[in-house]
């Protein structure tokens, strides 16, 4: 920054970072592989063996375990990200293509949340990829906002809001979970490759938590608590601190719009867009009615049919 001003002439690069799937697929990118292998050591390899006595009738497996458990291994998965993945971050953060669980992501966030890593060491390590020109602007400015920016903010506001923040339920939404979010059995394809990606790996990129599995909560109306300890319960990344605002506040619009200006509400045409997904299902985004039609675009006008009244300040304010 100098003067006064960010690097760049701009304080995000958001317009940057919203490359398609059909981008993706004409800049014939592959998915970047994570390059840092984990070694199973003994003590992983004995957790292992108990969780699968113990909990035999959970979601999941521990086969394939591929998460860094010690201090070296964590800072070989960070080296890797910033070398292989971080330069194409930016550009296809939001991305969604089947069968693939990483893509340009760092999954930093168990680390951090775990203390095997800082966040100070995440945001040098990405800034020197900057400075030697390795990646640009946009993939750092983006990847270190969500460090310092995002993850500060959540914690913020649940130091600010609990344990009264957990009450919160202000679409009054009281429908029970489904029960295959725990077993992935449901011919919506885009719903069927984020649930079988979390149950197998215990890990979705934001997009995926945000626009496929929280608009579908939002859009069903389930309850907050239920959707609070499905995700609290399911992910490697879930601490209550890290889920309580993501929940209640961005997923859920329970807190009527304390941390975010609008419910992040979409049709299938979104989830066509930036992914592959909608090739795959028997369901047609293009379609509004019929038996053809893609569920969220009949969920997605019911929901402002039901909660109209309530939503009309936010539209008339022009931020939704």
């Amino acid at each position: 920054m100098k003067d006064g001003q960010p690097e760049g002439g701009a304080w995000n690069f958001d317009q940057e970072n919203r490359q398609t799937f059909s981008n993706w697929f004409k800049d014939n990118s592959p998915p970047q592989l994570n390059s840092a292998k984990t070694v199973s050591d003994d003590i992983t390899r004995t957790v292992a063996t108990l969780v699968e006595k113990e909990f035999s009738d959970h979601p999941g497996s521990t086969d394939n375990f591929w998460l860094p458990v010690n201090r070296a291994e964590s800072i070989r998965w960070l080296k890797a990200f910033i070398r292989d993945r971080l330069p194409s971050f930016g550009a296809y953060q939001d991305l969604m293509v089947s069968g693939e669980s990483m893509l340009n992501h760092s999954v930093l966030s168990p680390l951090l949340n775990l203390g095997l890593l800082t966040p100070q060491e995440c945001v040098e390590a990405a800034l020197k990829s900057y400075e030697s020109k390795a990646s640009p602007l946009n993939s750092v400015e983006g990847f270190v906002r969500q460090i310092i920016g995002w993850r500060e903010f959540i914690n913020g506001v649940y130091w600010l809001r609990m344990p009264e923040y957990k009450n919160v339920n202000y679409l009054q939404a009281n429908r029970s979970l489904p029960v295959w979010f725990c077993t992935a059995e449901t011919e919506m394809n885009c719903l069927h490759q984020v649930l079988r990606q979390v149950i197998d790996l215990g890990y979705n990129h934001h997009i995926q938590r945000l626009m496929v599995l929280g608009n579908f909560l939002l859009l069903t109306g389930i309850h907050p608590r239920e959707v609070d300890r499905w995700y609290l319960e399911m992910y490697v990344d879930a601490f209550d601190w890290v889920m309580a605002a993501n929940v209640y506040g961005m997923i859920l619009f329970a807190d009527g719009g304390f941390m975010s200006t609008k419910p992040h509400a979409a049709s299938g045409a979104y989830i066509n867009k930036m992914s592959d997904y909608c090739l795959g299902c028997r369901f047609k985004p293009s379609m509004k009615t019929g038996p053809q039609a893609c569920p969220f675009n009949y969920l997605y006008w019911n929901f402002f049919d039901q909660h109209g009244e309530k939503l009309k300040p936010i539209l008339a304010s022009k931020q939704f």
